[in-house]
């Protein structure tokens, strides 16, 4: 494909992404992104803003982040609900202070959103009652399960240890993956990205695993997302993601053939 048909679909893509118009400047960087990344199949569209605000919002980079958080809520592919959905389950994946960054960016995207419409901004949905249980020994039991659950695990933590207990179990998996502003693959996304730049081995293989093994997140879908996530957070940290992910492909079709051998047995 000519590099003016390129720079051609780039442009487009951008402002059907973006909600707003391209750079006047030529940029081959952006018109590979959104000509050949963003218009790919498998991962929609809707899909790809979790991942890529999941990116913005950790690289420190201030334009980007207003950027895709005003297009997300502006293109209506996330309601406010579930972008600050987004933004707790990315403080506990990425860390409150750049959440908290996040954060504000999402209340000033969604006020400027109104102003241009000409809108008043709704009040928030409000945060009580929680759909959890409020009797600590409840919830310590929920997030128990909820831990096995989410990371396709037989066992648990300890409880007995404030990190484990009080922060995993009790908030982590007691609350947050258990709230409704998000769909279960959607949080998926999130936390495979999270993780992916956040360099540590043992929670990149453990929620890339877990997102296959579960089914909430195909080979294929895997595959889109390791893409999109090297292109907002760089080659080296998405080609180490790729390569977890080829691996536990393996794993999961070994232990889902081991499983059916069992049942026909």
């Amino acid at each position: 494909m000519e590099t003016t048909e390129i720079s051609a679909r780039g442009r487009r893509a951008f402002t059907d992404v973006m909600t707003f118009a391209p750079p006047t400047a030529p940029d081959g960087l952006l018109d590979y992104v959104f000509a050949e990344v963003w218009t790919r199949p498998v991962l929609s569209r809707r899909d790809r803003r979790f991942v890529t605000l999941a990116c913005v919002a950790d690289s420190d980079a201030e334009q980007p982040l207003i950027d895709h958080v005003y297009a997300a809520l502006n293109s209506g592919d996330l309601s406010i609900v579930e972008m600050r959905e987004t933004v707790l389950h990315f403080a506990v994946y990425a860390g409150w202070p750049k959440a908290s960054r996040f954060n504000i960016v999402v209340d000033q995207q969604w006020e400027r959103i109104h102003r241009e419409r000409g809108l008043p901004v709704p009040a928030p949905e409000p945060l009580l009652p929680l759909v959890t249980p409020s009797d600590p020994e409840e919830r310590l039991v929920r997030g128990t399960q909820s831990f096995k659950e989410v990371n396709c695990m037989p066992f648990a933590p300890d409880r007995n240890n404030p990190y484990q207990g009080a922060g995993i179990l009790n908030f982590v998996f007691g609350e947050m993956w258990l709230r409704p502003g998000l769909p279960m693959k959607a949080r998926r996304l999130l936390t495979v990205a999270c993780v992916g730049f956040q360099d540590a081995p043992l929670p990149i293989l453990s929620h890339v695993y877990a997102a296959l093994k579960s089914r909430d997140v195909s080979f294929e879908e895997m595959d889109e997302l390791a893409l999109q996530f090297g292109a907002y957070c760089g080659l080296p940290k998405g080609t180490y993601l790729g390569q977890v992910i080829r691996e536990q492909k393996g794993r999961v079709v070994h232990e889902w053939r081991g499983e059916a051998e069992e049942e026909q047995s």
